[in-house]
């Protein structure tokens, strides 16, 4: 395929133009699907003492001391991504929701015991209906258009009552942003969103009672949590005695990445238009470089707890930003000395040793040939570099990422946040070291985004460009091919110092489907 700039139209061209992008920026990602970067190489699967340290008990209460003196400063932040729809959380009822023929407890029985997951799922959901957050909301629509919930299940009008949750004439929760969906049963449903602000109003609120919040939303659903906002913040307030200083950013129209045909050429729309998609959660490195933040928390919208779990999450979040901030503080009193071009062979060792044993990164061989001055510039970008300590839990069976020792195309080995899509999986050893691994990702991560000087980094200096994704998916019954950028917490930060720390898995409470909510960790504490 010949990739130029002869393949758009002026449409074509003025369209690019008005995402914010250029033709050649456009021709680039074409080129990523003809000829895909490759995978990323694994060497091993980071475990505890090899990639993943382990905070000892009693130095817990240290760092947490050391993070609640640096958080009366006002310098913390908490980010959270929370554009993503809740179609994959009622995925199940949907599907049932657009069959054609009519819906009996009997019927999905059956398919049930012939292993369709799908059926077990609805039933499940229709069994426990009253025990989610959502339950009184429901009844009441239903009770105002003269419907008993326990009768539609009974006399198989399963399909109008999926309509009540899911459709635009009942609840919308079929494409409602999942931040938006009532998760736990306080006051007739506290939401996703809202647990957001009960957990920053309790570590990172600052001396004069300010909590600072970030939400990054989709444009078409900013305005619900405009309304949402209205109706809680000042309860909120006044229940934590705290002020919220919250705003949303919208993932940039810049970051879209075009959409292709099978064959690698551009997908048009009906019309004629190309078709641009949303480039995946690595677009938001954009909108979290915009914020200029000092230090941030960053953590997935649907990780939340009730609020008898709550103190170990604060607990574990206090001592994550400890430990940054007794790295940080190290990194940047090592950077000033290097800056000062006075340490000599004393300085560099201990430099060293710094990032081999507290960072856990290892060094090129070839530095040991180096005069002082070649050194002093190479240990210096070692350090001036964003960094991340990332929580990791122990692997459940959770679809996601993982901690990974990860070899460049230069050789250097380094630790990164792996997804499946990044490896490939029909090479034996490749798969081997991806099921040998120990530790999984939950996004629970707080990041130091300012040089030693104080000086906000550019984050995008520090994406690796190649670790792209390439997936399938479909437009108006047509199958075509999507680019998403490097993930925020995957590719993105590629370049990033970066620190592994295993935490309890109780802090990790992630709601991908709807039946999740059923778990006793988003229970009642009865």
């Amino acid at each position: 395929m010949n990739i130029s700039e002869d393949i758009f139209t002026d449409e074509d061209i003025r369209q690019i133009q008005e995402h914010g992008l250029t033709v050649e920026q456009v021709l680039g990602q074409l080129k990523q699907f003809v000829k895909p970067p490759p995978y990323l190489r694994l060497e091993r699967p980071c475990t505890v003492g090899d990639g993943i340290s382990v905070i000892p008990e009693d130095e817990h209460q240290s760092l947490m001391d050391l993070f609640d003196s640096q958080r009366a400063k006002g310098e913390f932040l908490k980010f959270v991504p929370a554009s993503g729809a809740a179609t994959r959380m009622f995925k199940a009822l949907q599907k049932f929701y657009n069959l054609p023929s009519p819906l009996t407890i009997d019927g999905l029985a059956e398919l049930s015991e012939k292993g369709d997951q799908d059926a077990s799922q609805l039933l499940e959901f229709l069994q426990n209906l009253e025990r989610f957050a959502f339950f009184k909301q429901v009844r009441d629509l239903a009770s105002k258009r003269g419907l008993d919930l326990h009768h539609m299940v009974k006399n198989g009008q399963i399909k109008e009552l999926l309509g009540l949750i899911l459709t635009p004439e009942g609840l919308g929760y079929g494409d409602m942003p999942k931040a938006l969906i009532p998760f736990h049963r306080y006051n007739g449903g506290r939401t996703a969103f809202e647990e957001h602000l009960v957990e920053a109003a309790n570590y990172v609120t600052d001396e004069e009672g300010k909590a600072r919040l970030h939400f990054t939303v989709a444009k078409e659903h900013r305005e619900k949590f405009d309304v949402l906002l209205h109706q809680v913040l000042s309860g909120y307030e006044k229940k934590f005695n705290v002020k919220y200083l919250l705003d949303f950013s919208i993932q940039k129209p810049s970051t879209d990445t075009i959409a292709v045909n099978m064959d690698n050429t551009p997908f048009r729309l009906q019309d004629g238009r190309l078709l641009f998609r949303p480039g995946g959660h690595g677009a938001l490195i954009e909108n979290l470089n915009d914020l200029q933040a000092h230090t941030v928390f960053i953590k997935n919208i649907d990780n939340v707890a009730p609020d008898h779990l709550k103190p170990e999450t604060y607990k574990w979040k206090k001592i994550l930003g400890g430990y940054l901030l007794n790295i940080k503080q190290k990194t940047h009193s090592f950077l000033e000395a290097l800056a000062s071009g006075k340490g000599g062979p004393s300085l560099f060792e201990q430099v060293i040793a710094f990032i081999t044993q507290e960072l856990s990164n290892p060094l090129p061989d070839h530095i040991s040939s180096l005069d002082a001055e070649a050194l002093a510039d190479y240990l210096f970008g070692q350090l001036n570099r964003p960094i991340r300590v990332c929580g990791m839990v122990k692997n459940v069976g959770e679809p996601g990422g993982g901690p990974f020792w990860v070899k460049d195309k230069s050789g250097k080995v380094s630790r990164q946040i792996v997804e499946v899509a990044q490896i490939n999986m029909d090479d034996p050893d490749q798969q081997a070291i991806f099921e040998r691994s120990t530790h999984f990702n939950p996004v629970d991560l707080v990041c130091s985004v300012r040089d030693w000087q104080g000086r906000p980094f550019d984050l995008r200096q520090f994406v690796d460009p190649d670790a792209v994704f390439i997936s399938k998916k479909s437009k108006d019954g047509k199958e075509l091919k999507a680019l998403e950028l490097p993930g925020l917490w995957n590719g993105a930060m590629a370049h990033w110092i970066t620190v592994f720390v295993e935490v309890p898995l109780i802090t990790f409470n992630p709601v991908k489907t709807v039946n999740a909510l059923l778990r006793k960790e988003h229970q009642p504490n009865i």
